[in-house]
């Protein structure tokens, strides 16, 4: 019987075949370093996603409650070179911080998605870790703060990693100055109320019937930014001049925090709001005077202001309010459980009180709500306008 000779494999000598481990041992030892990094990651990210919490809970001991310095020491950690991190280590943390450090501009449903300012100046945050800063950029242009009007992408910089901050903005406006005999540039605007001396119901906060503070321009290539979770720019424009751009708006953040909040609110007692329209939204006074339907629209209406919005649920697509009270009918009721969300938002959240107003279909629409930001609690009933 012939003897039968076999030739073995070299094994590869890596530093752990050299200390007397197997390949099998090599592939556990990989395997189990491999999570341990997984773990890591997961525990920045949750350390700087958390870190209000933490500040909070120290706030209520009696300790230093301020976030800045939890999320700085994380921040720290992250540029120091003697730290022992994975690249993507790194880069899971940072892109938590990023995020974190808009917070409070998102509002108080955390839907929010841009911070609108009357002049070019940087964001004012105190969750802004020593040794980081904000950047602003537009097209191939990266500045420390931004220049002119227009719509900035928000980076955070920390030591030379440098990261977006998702689904932010700021959008920087034009000077109501901007306006002349009641034009900026070719689009029409008209002219407000306190511009003749008129001024609002004593019962409005101060400022709240004064001229905007100035413009959002609109083009046809930045429209469709996104203002909010459910909410675009061109979803506010006023509905004239439709081959003039760029058109110009008045919007402002706390009517769309308010709305995210009533969206959430029908969404957590089992209404599908995927399909929310606004009907109508930013009005110009030539538009709120002259433009489309004018019954039932007020003289000093909030959609002036940029801080209302006449809005339904068309979640099945056949484009009037759904049967949100599931009474087999589209009628006002339906606009009444819109209403009775916004009542629950305003005893939640009383720094947006303001107006709601239910109306009734009418040719060319049906029912719908009137929801803005006033100052002070208004209700209604209508049949048109809004």
């Amino acid at each position: 019987m012939g003897t039968v000779s076999s030739t073995a494999v070299p094994r590869e000598a890596t530093d752990l075949h050299r200390r007397g481990l197997s390949d099998r041992g090599v592939r556990v030892m990989n395997l189990t370093a491999s999570v341990v990094m997984a773990l890591l990651a997961l525990g920045w990210s949750w350390s700087l996603v958390h870190a209000r919490d933490i500040a909070a809970a120290r706030g209520e001991s009696g300790e230093s409650g301020d976030v800045s310095s939890v999320v700085g020491r994380v921040a720290a950690s992250l540029t120091n070179v003697d730290a022992p991190s994975a690249a993507y280590v790194t880069d899971a943390a940072l892109t938590a911080l990023a995020n974190h450090v808009v917070d409070k501009q998102r509002g108080a449903s955390g839907k929010v998605q841009v911070a609108i300012e009357p002049v070019p100046a940087p964001l004012k945050t105190d969750s802004l870790p020593a040794g980081s800063s904000l950047q602003y950029k537009q097209g191939g242009e990266v500045a420390p703060a931004p220049k002119g009007a227009g719509i900035w992408n928000v980076l955070l910089a920390v030591g030379n990693a440098v990261r977006p901050v998702s689904n932010f903005n700021v959008i920087t406006m034009l000077p109501f100055s901007a306006k002349q005999k009641g034009k900026v540039g070719l689009y029409y605007l008209g002219n407000w109320p306190s511009e003749f001396g008129k001024v609002g119901p004593a019962k409005a906060p101060p400022g709240e019937y004064a001229n905007p503070a100035g413009f959002i321009e609109v083009t046809q290539a930045n429209a469709d930014t996104k203002v909010s979770e459910h909410f675009k720019l061109r979803d506010f424009l006023t509905h004239d001049q439709p081959n003039q751009w760029p058109k110009y708006l008045v919007l402002q953040p706390k009517l769309l925090d308010k709305l995210e909040l009533v969206l959430a609110d029908l969404q957590s007692h089992g209404i599908d709001v995927s399909g929310v329209k606004v009907m109508s939204g930013f009005r110009s006074p030539q538009y709120n005077y002259t433009g489309g339907n004018t019954g039932g629209r007020a003289n000093l209406s909030r959609h002036m202001y940029g801080d209302a919005s006449d809005i339904f649920i068309d979640s099945n697509g056949d484009g009037q309010m759904d049967d949100l009270n599931h009474d087999g009918k589209v009628s006002i009721e339906d606009s009444r459980v819109i209403s009775a969300a916004v009542d629950r938002v305003e005893a939640a959240h009383p720094e947006l009180i303001g107006g709601a107003g239910v109306y009734t279909a009418a040719p060319g629409h049906g029912p719908f709500i009137h929801i803005d930001t006033r100052g002070y609690r208004a209700r209604w009933m209508g049949t048109s306008g809004g």
